[in-house]
């Protein structure tokens, strides 16, 4: 007999899944994409990866430093065999940075998001910021959005393909 009906208990099954916060990348392999603020273009690649970064609160500059290393290798490009075996790093193409507090959102109750897990924004400008000097320091070419500016983002996404990066798993 159904529980509604006096039956047995109905029981949920849940499983727990446990999330480790860190420093996260959404990458999109594109042929071209773009940046502007307040109507003007300050950002532009061409055939590369536009990488929307989220800053949690625990993060640091080895955060950064382990994120910058997946973008440049992480292997999204075609190659001889028609399979994604070429990174960024061997490819040479261009690294557009955006930062986006957003990612950082838990969704996980509710019909709103929480942004308890993300970096305070003096923390997250400082983290972004090493990430972007690190990363022109190591890659060409590379550009990037206005940390705290409203931003209108064009890109042209090559596949489509589209990963999740985490700095590390915990």
């Amino acid at each position: 007999m159904p529980p509604e009906q006096g039956g047995a208990r109905a029981q949920s099954v849940r499983t727990e899944a446990r999330f480790y916060y860190c420093m996260i990348a959404l990458i999109q392999r594109v042929t071209q994409a773009s940046v502007r603020v307040d109507g003007r273009n300050i950002a532009a690649i061409e055939h590369g990866l536009l990488a929307l970064i989220g800053i949690v609160r625990d993060d640091s500059q080895a955060s950064a430093e382990r994120l910058l290393q997946r973008l440049l290798d992480y292997r999204v490009f075609a190659d001889g065999n028609g399979r994604m075996g070429l990174c960024l790093r061997e490819l040479g193409g261009g690294l557009l940075l955006v930062p986006q507090f957003t990612l950082a959102a838990d969704t996980g109750r509710g019909n709103s998001a929480s942004f308890s897990p993300a970096a305070e924004p003096a923390l997250a400008e400082r983290l972004f910021n090493h990430l972007l000097s690190r990363a022109r320091a190591t890659h060409e070419p590379v550009a990037a959005g206005q940390f705290g500016a409203h931003m209108q983002v064009s890109l042209v996404n090559d596949g489509p393909v589209t990963f999740w990066l985490q700095s590390s798993t915990g």
